[in-house]
């Protein structure tokens, strides 16, 4: 493999792991959430460097997958916490 791309899979590994604390920190849902979304953008890119080192063009479509159901899930979030959140009915 080359330098650039283990330089960048130990990035966003560490990347990673910060998003992952502030998953559990958050002092707040809407930080969670962020922190949710980031953490799958990351992980998105992780898929997409591997498939180019390995060269397997299918990880390109688990992906792209992947970034569009973390989308409908940030979506979901958001219009939850817009309509104020939990509730005791």
């Amino acid at each position: 493999m080359s330098i650039v791309i283990l330089f960048s899979l130990a990035v966003m590994s560490l990347a990673l792991c910060l998003a992952f604390a502030r998953l559990f920190r958050g002092p707040s849902l809407p930080d969670r959430v962020v922190a949710l979304e980031l953490f799958s953008s990351i992980l998105v890119g992780i898929i997409g460097v591997v498939a180019i080192a390995t060269d397997v063009s299918i990880l390109l479509d688990v992906a792209i997958v992947m970034a569009l159901m973390a989308f409908m899930a940030t979506i979901g979030f958001a219009r939850f916490l817009e309509r104020g959140g939990p509730r005791d009915d």
